[in-house]
């Protein structure tokens, strides 16, 4: 009862806030652009808490039982990716005083280029979204309200679950848009990073250990910092996986878009970019003191590392304060990349699809399909999925986003349109089936599977399409 306490009291914090402080007098300026006016530390603080999900809260803990702490290269990576889409892209968006940033395609590739970008990002964010959203619901679904309901068949309240939990973020978001997300973020991440500090330090304290004991546990686990070896590969997928899932996607830039000026932007984006690698690094040492304590309770550990954390945190192990602590940072982490989605995802259809972007009726009712097409992907995703959240997530990045990288490496490289425009939309196609049959062959005939670099080679075979058609 406990939890279910906190989590209403979480939605009525966040409804009363939309609704009264940033909801009032809003328009569709005020839901897409934030009317040009957020202060860029309110925007780099939030960030953080949207750019980590509920994916990272679970699945980066896990990650460590598999890879160690080798993630922490790709979030090296990360840093340079967002200093490239902060001194390359944003002047781009900024001087062309866009919208969406898809717009910036319709005149460098051309209105089919324009479309097929645009509903590319539509199939990308509202699938990645899914995936991200899944982690709350099936966490509420395992161990907060299913436990609360025995009687109930989980497999009947998932669906009512994912119902609720869509519906409240389409309450809070309807009216202010970004401009509301913009200060609840801000919120959000203050929880997760509260609810993420406090867990480690209970788990520090079941161990028995002091600060200096655990950072040293941490540095000598044979899943620890000291077994990372170098990895370039890992640092430039990093990079690239930045500049498409950030610099190419509108949930991520809408909020960077609403700065004052595009200085701010780029102090926006560099701050939050730096301070990703501390916070995963943080998830990171979680993970290696959750193993370590497994051994000492001599339990056994979990067969998917998505289960490591809430293992511990979900099933009372550690105490019912960190039962809530888990909640509150679960919820905050997921909520802060979904109601973004939504909103960007309405943005875009209406932007880019329809062109009508100053229609608020049209708004209104995109705003509700978003919804519930984004129910549907959550019940799809539970049905497909069977590997790690955050593999998941950086698998579908990798087919989905690889067009839009094309499609912007060529608009930022080339001044001539391609010609046979209608050609433009079977190429975007094309690369991610031909990446998926080139994947599909090296795992079978040899033994080599491709990661997360599998995004730079779909995002070349877009462009090279391109190339051929000009």
């Amino acid at each position: 009862m406990i939890i279910l306490l906190t989590i209403l009291l979480y939605f009525v914090v966040l409804t009363f806030y939309s609704r009264f402080v940033t909801g009032r007098k809003s328009s569709n300026e005020t839901f897409f652009r934030g009317n040009r006016k957020s202060p860029w530390y309110m925007v780099a603080f939030g960030m953080v808490g949207a750019s980590i999900s509920g994916i990272t809260f679970v699945s980066v803990p896990g990650m460590v039982m598999k890879s160690g702490m080798a993630y922490l290269q790709t979030c090296i990576g990360f840093i340079f990716g967002y200093i490239a889409v902060a001194f390359i892209l944003l002047p781009i968006y900024y001087r062309l005083n866009l919208t969406t940033i898809y717009s910036f395609l319709r005149d460098r590739v051309g209105q089919k280029g324009y479309k097929t970008g645009a509903s590319f990002f539509l199939l990308s964010k509202m699938t990645g979204a899914a995936a991200r959203f899944y982690v709350v619901c099936i966490l509420l679904n395992d161990y907060v309200i299913g436990p609360m309901c025995p009687s109930v068949d989980k497999a009947l309240l998932f669906p009512v679950i994912i119902i609720a939990m869509v519906a409240l973020i389409w309450l809070y978001t309807k009216s202010g848009g970004i401009k509301t997300l913009v200060w609840t973020d801000t919120l959000q991440t203050t929880c997760m990073f509260t609810a993420l500090l406090l867990i480690i330090y209970n788990v520090v304290s079941y161990l028995g250990m002091d600060a200096s004991e655990a950072a040293s546990a941490v540095w000598n686990s044979p899943n620890g910092l000291s077994s990372v070896s170098f990895n370039l590969v890992s640092i430039i997928s990093g990079m690239f996986i930045v500049i498409v899932m950030t610099g190419l996607d509108q949930d991520m830039m809408q909020k960077n878009l609403t700065c004052r000026s595009l200085r701010d932007a780029q102090k926006d984006m560099c701050t939050y970019g730096v301070a990703f690698v501390p916070a995963n690094l943080l998830f990171m040492c979680l993970g290696v003191l959750l193993i370590l304590l497994t051994s000492k309770m001599g339990m056994q550990l979990p067969a998917s590392g998505d289960d490591l954390l809430p293992m511990f945190a979900a099933t009372g192990i550690l105490g019912t304060p960190v039962i809530v602590l888990f909640t509150i940072g679960i919820m905050a982490a997921s909520f802060s990349s979904a109601d973004s989605a939504l909103t960007a995802l309405t943005t875009t259809y209406c932007v880019d699809i329809c062109e009508r972007p100053s229609d608020e009726r049209l708004r209104h009712r995109v705003h509700v399909a978003m919804a519930i097409i984004f129910a549907v992907c959550i019940l799809a995703f539970k049905a497909f999925n069977s590997t790690s959240l955050i593999d998941a997530i950086y698998i579908m990045c990798s087919y989905t986003y690889g067009p839009l990288l094309g499609l912007f490496t060529y608009a930022l490289t080339s001044r001539k349109q391609p010609q046979k425009q209608s050609f433009i939309p079977y190429i975007c196609i094309a690369s991610p089936l031909i990446c998926y049959a080139l994947d599909t062959i090296c795992t079978n005939y040899f033994s080599y599977h491709f990661g997360y670099e599998l995004l730079m080679i779909n995002g070349a075979l877009t462009y090279l399409g391109l190339r051929i058609l000009r």
